[in-house]
């Protein structure tokens, strides 16, 4: 088994994941751990797909989203002994065949393929060697004012007690609230104005507040289901607002939503290696553990950590038997 040094350990990056992964490649027990991660994580991306799936039928059926629409089709990047600036520079040299500009850059791809660490490496060097001006949008701000509404205007009917989903979210209600969200430039700046049922806020001002209280948390997912095709279409606009203005934006999604968004740069993560999800998803788990147990040492040598590191694996085994 390969050492693994402190300095390596405390990056807590794809350098550590790599590293762990080497370490334990003959380990019954980490390979155990790591099909039992995979696993996992391939039932709940299943799970996700579904309920996704489920939401844009909604959509068609009430003629929100259109049942004939076709996305561009999406390019593959296989990650597998890649690094993310790999995968990075590989996109790279298809998005800047598009000279210059504003655009979109949409990515896909199972949970464990790097979506994520991705988009922080294409925003850095759009950022830092194409002098670009990045966004990364997420739909999650859109389906929490929707639901902020939704409950607000729950609260101003005397005939419902607490959220009623049944009475608030009908289809003109829905239409309404979408009415009250605006996306544009305020203060010199992108932002979503919610103007409605006396509230007048900037998504930006109120992201970490309003848009997080319980009674907007809690009820997400209801009001999630039945406003994928509203909020879909909304993000569409916003996202082609600012590609016209130059703006490069970068969309991390499901295929199932992201499709709807429409530009040619469209790149779907694979692992001609699926044994690997389950791996990375380990070895994070693996660093994470072992980096709390050891805490901040720069003295810590190769033998302490790797006692960490099978102190951790071993928890973790237990735990995945437990659970199976």
């Amino acid at each position: 088994m390969p050492p693994i040094t402190y300095e390596i350990l405390s990056e807590q990056n794809a350098t550590t994941t790599n590293a762990i992964i080497e370490h334990y490649s003959t380990s019954p027990e980490f390979t155990s751990l790591a099909k039992s991660e995979g696993d996992g994580i391939l039932q709940r991306d299943d799970e996700d797909a579904s309920k996704l799936q489920k939401g844009i039928d909604i959509a068609k059926d009430k003629g929100v989203l259109d049942p004939e629409f076709v996305p561009e089709e999406y390019i593959e990047v296989d990650v597998l002994g890649k690094s993310p600036e790999d995968v990075a520079d590989e996109i790279l040299g298809t998005v800047r065949k598009g000279g210059d500009g504003g655009g979109v850059v949409v990515l896909c791809g199972l949970s464990g393929t790097g979506k994520g660490t991705t988009v922080a490496k294409l925003k850095e060097k759009l950022e830092k060697e194409d002098k670009k001006q990045v966004v990364c949008w997420s739909n999650g701000n859109i389906f929490r004012s929707v639901t902020l509404l939704a409950v607000t205007w729950c609260e101003q009917q005397e005939d419902c007690d607490g959220f009623d989903p049944v009475k608030a979210l009908t289809k003109e209600n829905l239409a309404s609230f979408m009415g009250m969200l605006e996306f544009g430039k305020f203060n010199g700046k992108f932002d979503t104005k919610i103007t409605g049922l006396g509230l007048n806020l900037l998504i930006s001002e109120v992201q970490n507040t309003q848009l997080k209280s319980p009674k907007v948390s809690k009820n997400i997912p209801t009001v999630a289901e039945v406003t994928q095709g509203e909020v879909v279409l909304f993000a569409s606009d916003a996202i082609s607002k600012m590609g016209a203005d130059g703006i490069f934006t970068l969309l991390e999604g499901r295929e199932q939503t992201v499709n709807y968004v429409r530009t040619p740069l469209r790149f779907t993560l694979t692992l001609s290696d699926m044994s690997l999800i389950g791996k990375r998803r380990a070895a994070q788990r693996l660093a994470a553990g072992a980096l709390k147990e050891v805490g901040k040492d720069d003295g810590m040598g190769e033998e302490e950590v790797g006692k960490a590191l099978d102190g951790q694996l071993e928890i973790m085994v237990k735990e995945a038997e437990a659970g199976n």
